[in-house]
């Protein structure tokens, strides 16, 4: 079983694979009880945030983990793909912009991502 912190990376991977933009990911330990980390993208259109969320879903269950939850699929403007300890938010450009979590969860580090493109 991999650790959560290569889940993480794995998922930004998978997220840098279908050009989600600005993925960051947020240590929510001591900030949150809801989960260990927060990772936030965006794409550009509904396809793209769902080929995202796919992607996701496909990356973690390919290394035996269940999905709880994967919320907003259809209308794909804000897709919460919840996998226990990490919760993905996949936005629409507009809507991330909108509700700006990284800054609603300032209180969290960012974590360093190494996947692709600069990170």
């Amino acid at each position: 079983m991999k650790d959560t912190l290569e889940i993480v990376q794995n998922v930004a991977e998978a997220c840098d694979d279908k050009r989600a933009e600005d993925i960051i990911a947020l240590d929510m330990k001591n900030v949150s009880l809801v989960a260990d980390y927060f990772l936030i993208c965006h794409g550009t259109n509904e396809r793209q945030v769902q080929a995202i969320a796919r992607s996701i879903k496909d990356t973690v269950e390919e290394a035996g983990i269940t999905v709880k939850r994967l919320e907003g699929f259809e209308q794909a403007r804000w897709i919460l793909v919840d996998i226990g300890d990490i919760v993905c938010h996949i936005f629409h450009k507009d809507e991330r912009s909108y509700y700006n979590l990284e800054r609603l969860w300032g209180d969290a580090s960012r974590v360093n991502l190494s996947y692709g493109q600069e990170g």
